[in-house]
């Protein structure tokens, strides 16, 4: 029998809220050139994410996963941890 593909999107970004219970909000930010006059142009949207144990917090890079809605607002979870930010 074959595995079955995963064709949920999965993207890097950091977390910027972590005041919920069990949400994050993770801000994914990219680059793109802008099409007439060619200059970089950033862009960034921001995601709540699902987070079981609460263990994200405020500044981690974490990589995140399509999933079911959750909620309202919900449609993503946390899956990898990628950098902690340095404890203070």
């Amino acid at each position: 029998m074959t595995e079955r593909i995963n064709r949920r999107r999965k993207l890097l970004g950091a977390v910027v809220s972590d005041k919920m219970n069990k949400t994050r909000v993770v801000s994914v930010a990219w680059r793109s050139k802008h099409s007439k006059y060619g200059k970089q142009v950033k862009h960034s949207v921001k995601y709540k994410a699902h987070d079981e144990n609460n263990s994200a917090k405020m500044g981690d890079t974490v990589e995140i996963m399509e999933s079911r809605p959750i909620s309202k607002d919900k449609r993503w979870v946390i899956t990898n941890i990628i950098k902690k930010e340095a404890e203070k």
